[in-house]
Order: C-alpha cells, then structure tokens, then sequence
C-alpha cells in the first residue's frame, strides 16, 4: 500500500473546533478526561486548557479505550481513520498501526523507543506525521531497577520479569538480560500474550511464584498501570518484594516503583498536540526522550515484608508512603 507522506499540518480555518482522538487499548474512555483519577490524563486536560485548548469550547475530544475494542486492534484504528480527527494522541502501544493506515492525520505518541520499533528515523526530524515522547531511555533503566530492588532487598536471588511476550522479544529481552547478567541476578522471564485481562496478569504473577524467583519485577507497559491494584494485590499474596515502573503502583501499596515522570510527559504531549493543531508539521516536532525519574517507597509494605529501608534510600526517594 503506497503512503503519501505530508509535507506539513495544515492550521486550523477560523470558527473551527479542532478534534482530538485519544486512544488506548490498555485504558477505560472513562479516564481520558480532566478529572481523570489518573494524574497523566489531569496534567494532560490542564496543560491544554493553559495552551486554550478546552474541551466543548475550544477543543472536541474523541476517545477510543479498551472497552471499544471488540474487533481488534487495527480495526479499532480504522475506525479512528474514518473518523479523521485532526490529530491523535495514542497511549502505548498502537502507534504502528496508525503507521501502517494513515501518513496524513498527525499522530503524537507515548511510546517506547520510536526508532527500534519503526516509527520514526530521527529523534531531532522524525518526518512522515508521527511525533511525541518517548519513555524508553536504554538498558540502563532496568540495572537501576535492580541495584534499588537489591538495595531495599539485600536477599535478591532470581528476579522474575513480568512482561509481554510482543515487547520482550522486539527490544525488551535483550536489555533485560543484559542488566541481570551484569548484577548477577538469575532471570526468569514471565511472558504474558496481548490482549492483557486480570486472568492473565493473574496466571503470570503465578508463574513468577513457580520460577523459584525470591522477586519480582513488572515492566513499565501501559497494562500493567491500568490493572496495578490487581497486580499488587496478588503479589503481596505471594510475600515476594517487588520492584515496579509507576509511582501509581507504590501508592495502592507496592514496595517500590523507579518511574519516569508520565504528568510532564503529557505535558510535553499537550505542547506538541497544540502545536499541530497551529500548523506544525508533526515531522518537524523533535521526539522527546524522557529524562526525568521518581523513586518511590512504600514504608507499610517494606515492614509487612520484613525488610528494613535504608536511611540513604529514604533520602533519596521522592515519594515515601509511610
């Protein structure tokens, strides 16, 4: 199928409300709003609404959440195709397939590592029309979550990794081993299949327990935030500390959580859907790379386990849940 690629977003005519799409295949519609119970959605809403993007004034916000994916990714896709929003804001994964159906409607994405799953050339000039921030910052984020896991859990033996088989085996699994290998840390990988249900988080976490692995570590996928209180439930069944991607996780009781900062990355994803609505050629929108991490520790939790928190990791940590 031949793609014509734009070569800029057209500004908005006078009188007309723009459109945004927002889609998630991981995420109710019910969140996607300025009084989401999710902070990113909050920051989001509130970082357009100080750009004059508000919506049923200035803005019409379509959403497309889990629950309208009754046929299938691409399909849910298609049908946001049709639609022919003037830009859309895509959550996780599905940005491949907006590439594989349009090079027309502006695409902004929160994604992984846009280059190595083919979304753009460049960082600086992604070109075509997708753009947007990206949460992957190379192999050494997971060595840092083992050196905090460890540090909170002197006992770390085998670690089991929680993830989708789809991201292990594209760019995940090589980085992961690499981070072990290099803390001496025996690895079981627990691959799970799309698409994500509470049954399948629930049969994971139970092949974790039957690995032999004494810890657990749930990677920073979409999924896993929006089912986070299932996942933490069942893992404090299973007494294990575990070390999570989302702040979101340690405050519904997880042990510990190394996380990129998702409320300033939707920021930056506003500025960018603002931009493109005033005729920025999303191709000419720099890919931003995450730079910026929290730590967070859940005290209660740390003591229910037996373990003790290091003054220095107390310290350190910009979130302590006591």
């Amino acid at each position: 199928m031949l793609l014509i690629q734009p070569a800029a977003a057209p500004a908005q005519p006078a009188g007309k409300i723009p459109r945004l799409a927002i889609f998630s295949l991981s995420e109710p519609s019910s969140l996607m709003t300025e009084q989401s119970e999710n902070r990113y959605y909050r920051a989001l809403f509130a970082e357009l609404r100080r750009l004059g993007r508000v919506e049923g004034q200035t803005l019409a916000v379509e959403r497309y959440g889990r629950e309208r994916n009754v046929a299938g990714a691409a399909a849910l896709v298609a049908e946001v195709v049709r639609s022919n929003p003037d830009v859309v804001y895509v959550v996780g994964a599905g940005t491949q397939f907006f590439k594989a159906q349009t090079a027309t409607i502006p695409i902004v994405g929160l994604t992984g590592d846009p280059i190595a799953i083919g979304l753009v050339q460049s960082l600086a000039r992604p070109g075509g029309n997708i753009t947007g921030v990206s949460v992957d910052t190379g192999p050494g984020i997971h060595g840092k979550r083992i050196e905090l896991l460890r540090e909170i859990f002197p006992g770390l033996g085998k670690l089991a990794f929680i993830t989708a088989r789809l991201v292990w085996e594209a760019v995940q699994g090589a980085a992961m081993r690499a981070a072990a290998g290099a803390a001496g840390v025996p690895l079981a990988e627990v691959l799970f299949e799309f698409p994500v249900s509470e049954a399948v988080f629930a049969a994971a976490i139970e092949q974790a327990v039957s690995s032999g692995a004494n810890a657990i570590m749930v990677a920073d996928l979409p999924d896993a935030l929006a089912h986070r209180e299932l996942i933490v439930k069942r893992i404090a069944t299973t007494g294990l500390p575990a070390m999570y991607a989302f702040t979101e996780s340690v405050e519904v009781g997880g042990l510990i959580a190394y996380s990129f900062d998702l409320a300033g990355l939707n920021k930056r994803v506003a500025a960018d859907i603002d931009a493109i609505l005033r005729g920025v050629s999303p191709g000419e929108i720099p890919y931003f790379q995450n730079t910026k991490f929290e730590l967070s520790v859940n005290v209660k939790t740390a003591k229910a386990l037996g373990l003790t928190v290091p003054a220095t990791l107390l310290a350190s940590a910009d979130n302590v849940i006591e």
